[in-house]
């Protein structure tokens, strides 16, 4: 039987909003792979790569050129007999890096029953019937939208900033303040609920503004921003300064002019994250990525219903009815990752601050790991799983073995670990970096699969 480590070929997506030529993180990874013909433009935006079975830029084995879905078809072995049961003949996640310019469309992922009506629906638009929760991982400094603001913030900047009042409407606006007004923080659920309504009602009336209206309003807000700096937006919120959101609407507005998303800010959470930080999103969770290098993991899915920051299709009405309007400091939205228990590393590892990480959503289709080990000879073992893995390697140099078979690892390289097998992971000098991205079955799930 082959033996499951397998080098993967794994294609680049070209989006406008990707960073150019080789300043792209995915371009440059997908050059280390040699015998894609793939090579970089200087003047071209390189916005994804893609590592999965997912048929819109599926994976190919280096040597074979076959596809991996149709590897892992031909041998349920690399997926385990209780993946393949629970999830299909794929891998039920999709591992990708971005490297992101400007802004990514303000958009949510449906949740599965709702996938399964818009891909029946309409298809060209909805290519899946799956839900996708991603992650997030900043391999550079990352700013982003995610998530709706505690309902103060919001209620703060409707009272604060001219343009968005006038937008929604005055009485819309006294409307949403009068309900959340003291109750913003409740937990009674019946409040919680009331606060939903009014943060969707508001939410609604402004995507569903007239387009002269938003272009007329963006003029204002865009002047306010540039006049006021510090003072702008009544001196910010608890999260973000006026300064801070100043900059950010000139800078949105250089990129999408006169766009509704300059007003979709003010209710979205503005987040930070640093190297080595996460954060989850739900389906149905409202979001929208600004800038930087991200290690990005989702269940398989490539549906996106957008409504703002974007020349492709949009769906407002589907995308107000959809989301779950939860509200929230975004820190309640950022991970926690914790060591990751099951690997064990030699003591030239233990002796150079070598360490594993777990990033685990709450969710069944993927968790990562994040390796760095450091200096010559670092060795990690990883204890065999249930499920199948892929690695990608985004600096430094070492190998990769699985039994007898070892394969050098460099910047770029991805590779595909079959179900069961034990990796090892070994430095070659300086910091070597990985991240792999499993699906694990729980113990229940794995008797419940297998008929135990």
């Amino acid at each position: 039987m082959q033996v499951p480590l397998i080098r993967l070929q794994c294609g680049v997506n070209s989006y406008d909003w990707g960073k150019v030529g080789s300043q792209s993180a995915a371009a440059k990874f997908a050059t280390a792979t040699p015998s894609s013909g793939f090579s970089i433009e200087q003047e071209k935006p390189y916005a994804e790569l893609w590592m999965g079975t997912h048929p819109s830029n599926p994976s190919k084995d280096v040597q074979t050129q076959r596809t991996l879905l149709d590897l892992v078809q031909d041998n349920q072995a690399l997926m385990s007999r209780g993946i393949s049961k629970r999830f299909g003949e794929k891998l039920p996640f999709l591992f990708k890096v971005l490297s992101i310019r400007k802004a990514l469309s303000i958009q949510a992922h449906p949740n599965k029953k709702l996938a399964e009506k818009l891909h029946a629906k309409d298809p060209k638009n909805y290519p899946d019937d799956n839900h996708k929760p991603e992650m997030t991982i900043a391999v550079t400094p990352f700013d982003g939208l995610c998530g709706f603001r505690p309902l103060a913030e919001i209620s703060h900047f409707l009272s604060t900033v001219p343009s968005l009042r006038k937008l929604i409407g005055d009485g819309a606006a006294k409307e949403f303040q009068s309900a959340v007004q003291g109750q913003e923080t409740s937990d009674s659920d019946d409040q919680v609920d009331k606060n939903k309504k009014a943060l969707q009602t508001a939410f609604s009336i402004l995507m569903k503004s007239e387009k002269a209206d938003v272009t007329a309003a963006a003029k204002d807000l865009v002047s306010s921003a540039e006049s006021e700096g510090e003072n702008f937006a009544g001196g910010g919120g608890p999260s973000n300064g006026g300064q801070e959101l100043a900059d950010l609407v000139v800078r949105l507005n250089s990129q999408f002019e006169g766009d509704i998303g300059l007003f979709v800010l003010f209710f979205l959470n503005y987040v930070k994250l640093e190297i080595g930080e996460a954060m989850f999103l739900k389906a149905d969770d409202i979001h929208a990525y600004l800038s930087g290098d991200i290690i990005e993991c989702m269940a398989s899915s490539d549906n996106v219903v957008r409504a703002g920051f974007t020349p492709k299709f949009q769906d407002i009405p589907t995308l107000t009815t959809m989301l779950t309007y939860n509200y929230a400091p975004i820190s309640e939205q950022k991970m926690s990752p914790v060591d990751y228990p099951y690997v064990t590393f030699n003591s030239t590892a233990y002796s150079s601050s070598s360490g594993a990480i777990l990033y685990d959503p709450p969710i069944e289709e993927f968790s990562v790991v994040k390796t760095e080990l450091n200096g010559q000879g670092a060795k990690a073992t990883f204890e065999a799983i249930e499920g199948p893995s892929i690695f990608i390697c985004t600096s430094g140099k070492g190998t990769i073995s699985v039994g007898p078979k070892t394969e050098e690892v460099k910047e770029g390289y991805v590779y595909f670990v079959g179900a069961t097998a034990e990796v090892v992971l070994e430095s070659e000098g300086g910091s070597f970096t990985t991240f792999k991205a499993f699906c694990e079955l729980s113990g229940k799930e794995t008797a419940e699969t297998n008929g135990s």
